[in-house]
């Protein structure tokens, strides 16, 4: 079982800890002290050993970080978080945030008004965050001082940090060899004049090696670092001692190892110009960086947009393992069908029955996040994650919500299905119809090369806000090949401006949340493809989606007096290629199920 139901924190131990934070604030001479979820790689999933904010507040998000002054705390948490948060920390020590709404700048500055020094780990935040915050404070008196972890200071048995084996990624699952892709990325040097770059994202350095690893849980990466020359060759900084000659070979010559305790050195005797991205690299590489002898570039990570543009052999990879997933979720939707109105079971009770099916396809390597399963008002937590204090007996008339995903070597899913358990009210019945023609719209729509998620994440929203609703998360995000289940630059959300791109992988999930009632929530992934020509039309390059995951949406929450013809037809289709696509290789049950899941409307 990969998901655990212990509950990682507990607010009865914040205060404590708070309390001796704050008397080595006192020592140091500090004010407050910034406390972010994060490690020196800035990537979404952190060790055990960096779950520092979890650690001192009680709140387990996956983003977020707390001000810790003297005299208050804030726990700053954005639209995903607000309901979750209030249950995680003690409120009367720590107080929840609205953010990005409320800037840091701005309430330090209030909580501060003769200002004060703010201390920061340097191996925590990147520049850009650092450059803007310090400008944003300037003239207030609030200054910030690069510090050590204070946090490790006072952590009693904190974990020590990975190390796991780091292991080849076929080319018959990545479709290009590392030594191509090194050359293209060191092309990309070269036109920026670049003698080398540092990359620091542990996605994209698995990407460029086609290496995987285990050193954290649910995204398959070693955490290293490492530095691209401009004739292709690359030194890998990690503390894995377990390098076999299998691994040798794949990575070829020009690939060397090293330690980490070398990176600060190597660092130093780099020379021309650098490239390090200031919006993903710690400042303390910066700073090292800015006293040697080289031209700091701040230019954004060279493998970004080459992950994003998956090449033809991913994108077959994602369709298989999205039809193997598929599967499996037709057997969890058709065994929890078969236990009628009451089905007197506990949303662990789901998590475990779905891994199992996933497992026995023979070819999971790991889930792609932990099973978000929320019964009732848990649904309305957006990401919910059951526990044994938190597990609930799902109950007639109430939604269930199930976001979850994959790690297999050809591809990473991740979907979500909202069911209704027995007869489903009008209420639900209309926010979910809603929903669910925003994912249609998403579904099916095609545009001009060049917009961006901003442009498109409208479409999702807009049966929603015809009823004064909305949801406070972005819309989709990118998902990568065997590696991140959230994956950049690309998204669909009101805030990104990256055009979209034949090749990249993202997902396509409004969803509505009524606190203490229920959570709704339809995903599937999608593939932006070139639009075919429409006879008649502009020569105009146009892109659309084309859809991955195939797997029935629930026709008992389906007001059909909302839908449009087309979104009926759309349903339809989409239904009978699910039939298609899945029932040989399901069980003579839930072929019969889908059967009936699939029937036209």
């Amino acid at each position: 079982m990969f998901q655990s139901f212990n509950s990682a924190t507990n607010p009865k131990d914040g205060p404590d800890r708070l309390k001796r934070l704050r008397d080595v604030l006192v020592n140091k001479g500090l004010d407050g002290f910034l406390v972010p979820r994060a490690d020196a790689h800035q990537g979404e999933w952190v060790p055990a050993r960096d779950e520092r904010l979890a650690w001192l507040t009680g709140f387990s998000g996956s983003a977020g970080f707390c001000a810790a002054l003297l005299e208050q705390a804030g726990v700053f948490i954005d639209g995903r978080y607000r309901v979750q948060v209030k249950n995680e920390v003690d409120l009367a020590h720590f107080t929840p945030v609205p953010w990005p709404e409320t800037k840091l700048a701005s309430w330090l500055i209030e909580a501060l008004p003769d200002g004060g020094k703010i201390g920061f780990d340097p191996w925590l935040h990147v520049k850009d965050q650092i450059d803007k915050l310090t400008d944003a404070l300037e003239n207030t008196g609030i200054v910030l001082v690069q510090s050590t972890n204070l946090i490790d200071r006072i952590w009693d048995n904190q974990p020590s940090a990975p190390a796991q084996a780091i292991y080849p990624h076929p080319v018959e699952f990545s479709g290009e060899a590392s030594e191509t892709k090194r050359q293209r990325i060191a092309q990309i040097l070269q036109d920026r004049g670049q003698m080398a770059t540092v990359l620091t994202m542990p996605v994209s350095i698995a990407w460029l090696l086609n290496i995987r690893g285990s050193d954290i849980e649910r995204t398959p990466v070693a955490l290293a670092f490492a530095i691209l020359h401009d004739d292709a060759s690359l030194t890998l900084f990690t503390d894995t001692t377990e390098h076999d000659e299998e691994l040798g070979r794949h990575l070829g010559p020009d690939v060397s190892f090293a330690t980490n305790d070398e990176f600060g050195p190597t660092l130093d005797r780099l020379k021309g110009k650098v490239g390090v991205d200031k919006t993903t690299a710690a400042i303390w590489i910066s700073d090292r960086l800015s006293k040697a002898e080289v031209e700091v570039d701040y230019a954004s990570d060279p493998c970004a947009l080459p992950i994003a543009r998956k090449n033809p052999t991913e994108i077959d990879g994602a369709r298989q393992a999205h039809l193997r997933d598929a599967v499996a979720m037709a057997e969890l939707l058709a065994w929890l069908d078969g236990l009628g109105a009451s089905p007197d079971i506990t949303e662990i009770d789901v998590v475990k029955k779905l891994e199992s099916l996933r497992a026995a396809t023979n070819m999971l390597i790991d889930i792609s996040f932990d099973t978000i399963c929320g019964s009732g008002p848990n649904g309305a937590i957006t990401h919910y994650r059951v526990t044994n204090d938190s597990n609930r007996t799902i109950k007639t008339g109430e939604l269930l919500l199930v976001d979850s995903g994959g790690q297999y070597r050809d591809g990473t899913t991740d979907i979500t299905r909202t069911i209704a358990i027995g007869p489903a009210t009008d209420t639900q019945r209309e926010c979910f119809t809603r929903v669910l023609k925003g994912m249609i719209a998403i579904s099916v729509a095609r545009w001009p090369r060049g917009l961006a998620g901003r442009d498109l994440d409208p479409l999702a929203r807009f049966s929603l806000w015809q009823a004064g609703l909305d949801f406070d998360h972005g819309t989709g995000h990118g998902v990568g090949s065997f590696l991140g289940v959230h994956e950049g630059p690309q998204r669909l959300s009101r805030q990104s401006h990256v055009p979209f791109e034949a090749g990249m992988i993202l997902s396509n999930e409004p969803g509505y949340y009524r606190e203490g009632e229920f959570g709704i929530r339809i995903e599937n992934l999608v593939v932006v493809q070139e639009a075919g020509e429409i006879e008649g039309a502009d020569a105009r390059a146009m892109l659309e989606f084309e859809t991955l995951t195939f797997t029935p949406i629930d026709r008992n929450l389906i007001d059909l007096d909302l839908l449009t013809d087309a979104e009926r037809d759309w349903l339809n289709a989409y239904h009978a290629e699910i039939l298609v696509k899945i029932t040989q290789n399901c069980s003579p049950s839930t072929q019969d199920w889908l059967a009936r899941a699939c029937a036209p409307i």
